[in-house]
C-alpha cells in the first residue's frame, strides 16, 4: 500500500512562487546561522536587528505575493511585489545602519527572552504567510479569511519550512542529550503535522508512536539515579505541556471530522509550540552552556582573539 502524501498545492502556475518560497527558507536558515555567533557568545544587538529586518522584509514580500491572487488589478498587485522586493533588498541594510548608531557594539543580554521571542514570532508569522500564499494560490474560487488562515497553518509549506529552521537550530545549539532528543522529537511533530490535517488516521497514528517513544525515553531519563537538574525540570514540564496541547488539538481535529475551526485550532497550537521551541533554542544558544553542539560550526574570524606575536629580538 502506497503511503498517502499531504498535498503540496503546487501547480505549474505556482512553480515560480514555490521557487521563491524555497529560496526564502534557505535565506532564513542562513540568517539564523549568521545571527548566532559560532562561539556561543550572545550576538550583537545590530545582528538581531538585521535578522528581524530580513525576515520582516520576507514577510512583506510574501504578503505582496498573496495580494497578487486576491487583487482584481494585476498591474497594481505586481507593482506592490516589486516594491516589497526592493524593500527586502534595501530595508534591512538601512535598519542595520541605524542599529549601528543606536545599539553600537552592545550584545544581547544572555538570559533575556525579548529577542528570542521576537525572532521566533517574526519567523512563525512569515511561515504562516507562506502557507497562506499557497492556500490562496491553489484555491479554485474566492476564499474567505478564516478558511484561508486554516489552510495556511495546516499547509506543508508552513509545517515543513518551520521544521527545516528548527532542525538547523537543534543541530547547532549546545544542548544536553535529553534536550536534543526531546526537541528533535518536537521538530518531527512539525514534519508529521500535514498528515494530521490531510489524513488524520495516518497522521494521528504516527504522532502517537512518536509521543509514546519520546515519553518512554523521558521516563527512563527521570528514573535514573542522577538527579534532574533545575533547568531540566522546567524544560521537561514545558515539553509535557506542549505535547499535551498538541494531543488535545489533534483529538479535537479528528473528532470534528476535519472542520475548518478544528484545523485552525490545531495549526495555531502547533504554531505556538514551534515558536516556543525556536525561542528556547535561541536563548539556550547564547545563555552559556558546557554542552557541545551536534554540528560544531567554524568560529567566525571576528570572534577569534588574535594570537599574540612575539616581538623580534634586537639581535636577530
Amino acid at each position: 500500500m502506497q503511503l498517502p502524501l499531504p498535498p503540496l498545492g503546487v501547480t505549474a502556475s505556482l512553480a515560480p512562487f514555490a521557487a521563491i518560497a524555497i529560496a526564502m527558507i534557505v535565506v532564513t536558515i542562513f540568517v539564523f546561522g549568521k545571527a548566532l555567533p559560532s562561539n556561543g557568545r550572545p550576538p550583537l544587538l545590530t545582528q538581531m536587528a538585521l535578522a528581524l529586518a530580513v525576515i520582516g522584509g520576507g514577510s512583506v514580500l510574501l504578503l505582496a505575493l498573496v495580494f497578487v491572487f486576491i487583487s482584481s488589478d494585476g498591474t497594481s498587485a505586481w507593482t506592490f511585489v516589486l516594491l516589497a522586493f526592493n524593500f527586502m533588498m534595501t530595508g534591512p541594510a538601512g535598519l542595520w545602519f541605524i542599529g549601528l548608531i543606536v545599539f553600537r557594539d552592545r550584545r544581547v543580554a544572555p538570559r533575556d527572552w525579548t529577542w528570542p521571542v521576537a525572532l521566533a514570532v517574526m519567523t512563525t508569522g512569515s511561515e504562516v504567510l507562506m502557507g497562506c500564499l499557497f492556500a490562496v494560490g491553489g484555491a479554485t474560487g474566492t476564499v474567505s479569511f478564516v478558511p484561508t488562515l486554516a489552510m495556511g497553518v495546516s499547509s506543508v509549506w508552513f509545517f515543513w519550512s518551520m521544521a527545516s529552521i528548527m532542525s538547523a537550530l537543534v543541530v547547532w545549539a549546545p544542548l544536553a542529550r535529553v534536550e536534543r532528543y526531546a526537541l528533535g522529537a518536537l521538530t518531527l511533530t512539525a514534519v508529521l503535522g500535514p498528515w494530521v490535517t490531510s489524513y488524520p488516521t495516518v497522521g494521528g497514528l504516527a504522532m502517537t508512536v512518536l509521543m509514546v517513544a519520546i515519553f518512554a525515553y523521558l521516563i527512563r531519563f527521570v528514573s535514573q539515579p542522577t538527579p534532574v537538574r533545575p533547568h531540566e525540570g522546567g524544560f521537561l514540564l514545558g515539553l509535557a505541556v506542549a505535547f499535551l496541547a498538541m494531543a488535545l488539538a489533534g483529538l479535537t481535529l479528528v473528532a470534528s471530522g476535519g472542520s475548518v475551526l478544528a484545523v485552525l485550532v490545531y495549526g495555531a497550537v502547533m504554531a505556538v509550540v514551534m515558536s516556543a521551541e525556536i525561542a528556547y533554542l535561541l536563548r539556550r544558544y547564547w545563555s552559556g552552556s558546557s554542552e557541545v553542539p551536534w554540528i560544531v560550526r567554524a568560529t567566525a574570524e571576528e570572534d577569534q582573539t588574535p594570537e599574540r606575536v612575539a616581538a623580534p629580538s634586537p639581535h636577530s
